[in-house]
C-alpha cells in the first residue's frame, strides 16, 4: 500500500481503550498493599497518561526510588494478573482505525504505557497490526516532554505540519505543543473539556464516532 504523508498519533488509555477504571483499581490495590495514605479516584485519573515514575511522584513524592519500584512491582502484579475490571476499545474505534489504515494513513502510539503492557493491550485488543509504530514512557521520556513525538517524526520522515496528535489529557496536549504540531482533544477521556481547551487543540470532539468524521472531512479532503 502507498502511505500518505500525514501523520496520526494516538494516544492509548482513555483515548483509543476505556482504560480508566481498571488504572485506577490498580493503582488503589498496590497503594492498599503497601499500607500508603489513600488517594481519591480523582487523584489516581489525573496521572493516567504520564509515564509510571512522574504518575507516582505526583502521587506519593519524596518516597525514594526502592519505594517507586516497590509501587510499581505491585501494579503491574494487579494489572497484568490479578485484576479483571474490562477494558475495552471504546465503541468505533476499530472502524476508524481500519478504516484510517486502509485509507494510507501513517498510524502510530504515544503513552504513558510500558512497552510491555502496551504489548499486552495491542494484542487482547486485537488492534497491534492496525499501527505502524509506538513510543512508550520507559523508552523514551514521558509526556509532556516532546521526545515521542520527536522520534515518530523522524521514524516516518514527514514534517511536523503533517502531524496530528489525539488525545483525552493535558499532558498529550502540551506534548503536542512542545513538539509544534497540531493536536486534537477528546473529551470522553481522562481530563475535563475545560483542561483539555485550555491547551488549545485544533478541535475537540467528543466521541470516536465524531473524531473519524473530523478527520474524513478536516484532513482527507482538506489537510490539517
Amino acid at each position: 500500500m502507498t502511505y500518505s504523508k500525514q501523520l496520526l498519533v494516538f494516544d492509548w488509555d482513555g483515548t483509543l481503550m476505556d482504560s480508566q477504571a481498571r488504572i485506577v483499581s490498580c493503582f488503589r490495590a498496590a497503594s492498599d498493599d503497601m499500607g500508603l495514605e489513600k488517594r481519591s479516584d480523582e487523584q489516581l485519573s489525573n496521572v493516567i497518561g504520564l509515564g509510571f515514575r512522574e504518575a507516582l511522584l505526583l502521587l506519593y513524592p519524596g518516597d525514594g526510588e526502592g519505594f517507586h519500584n516497590d509501587l510499581v512491582d505491585r501494579y503491574r502484579h494487579y494489572f497484568l494478573s490479578v485484576d479483571e475490571t474490562p477494558s475495552d476499545l471504546f465503541d468505533g474505534t476499530m472502524a476508524m482505525l481500519e478504516d484510517l489504515n486502509q485509507q494510507g494513513y501513517f498510524l502510530a502510539i504515544a503513552t504513558g504505557k510500558g512497552r510491555y503492557g502496551l504489548d499486552i493491550a495491542l494484542n487482547e485488543s486485537g488492534a497491534g497490526h492496525l499501527f505502524h509504530a509506538s513510543r512508550c514512557a520507559d523508552e523514551t521520556r514521558s509526556k509532556p516532554h516532546p521526545q515521542m513525538l520527536e522520534e515518530l517524526i523522524d521514524y516516518f520522515g514527514v514534517e511536523t505540519e503533517q502531524v496530528l496528535m489525539i488525545g483525552d489529557t493535558e499532558y498529550d496536549l502540551e506534548m503536542a505543543n512542545n513538539a509544534k504540531v497540531h493536536a486534537i482533544g477528546v473529551t470522553y477521556g481522562v481530563h475535563s473539556e475545560q483542561r483539555i481547551r485550555e491547551c488549545k487543540p485544533i478541535a475537540c470532539m467528543t466521541s470516536t464516532q465524531d473524531l473519524h468524521l473530523w478527520i474524513a472531512d478536516k484532513i482527507s479532503n482538506q489537510g490539517i
